[in-house]
């Protein structure tokens, strides 16, 4: 699963706005390496493992020709404290890490296939995020 390598701070503060209200995304936004892209229609926190397994389900519908791009990189880190602790004493222990997806943002990218391979993958791992997705394509 992605995580990075090095972290200036361990546990970041909790961002106290409704992350389904976000307004949406102004970079990443339009298709840079690929012919067919992962837009996402919602905002969500994805976690790492969530990309992967989409990344997963996506490369298992392709072929060796197929080139794919993950546009988004899990910085952000998740505490979570055990169900029976009580309040107070501190934050609790860091679970993984996320990334928070705005509506816009390109999630996946993909090229070297024809187009219903690569609308059959991206819409497998579309399944597998908790945002809304939408299947983009390059204009020729």
């Amino acid at each position: 699963m992605l995580s990075p390598k090095k972290v200036k701070h361990r546990k970041w503060h909790k961002h106290r706005g409704d992350v389904t209200t976000m307004s949406a995304d102004t970079r990443g936004t339009l298709l840079a390496f690929g012919s067919y892209g992962l837009k996402a229609q919602s905002a969500a926190r994805i976690k790492s493992n969530q990309i992967e397994a989409a990344r997963k389900a996506m490369a298992h519908g392709l072929t060796k020709t197929g080139r794919t791009w993950t546009r988004i990189f899990p910085d952000r880190p998740i505490t979570s404290k055990g169900g029976v602790v009580g309040m107070g004493k501190g934050k609790g222990d860091l679970q993984g890490y996320c990334f928070e997806v705005r509506p816009g943002r390109i999630i996946f990218e993909i090229d070297g296939v024809d187009e219903a391979v690569a609308r059959e993958a991206l819409r497998k791992a579309g399944t597998k995020l908790p945002v809304k997705t939408k299947i983009i394509s390059r204009e020729l």
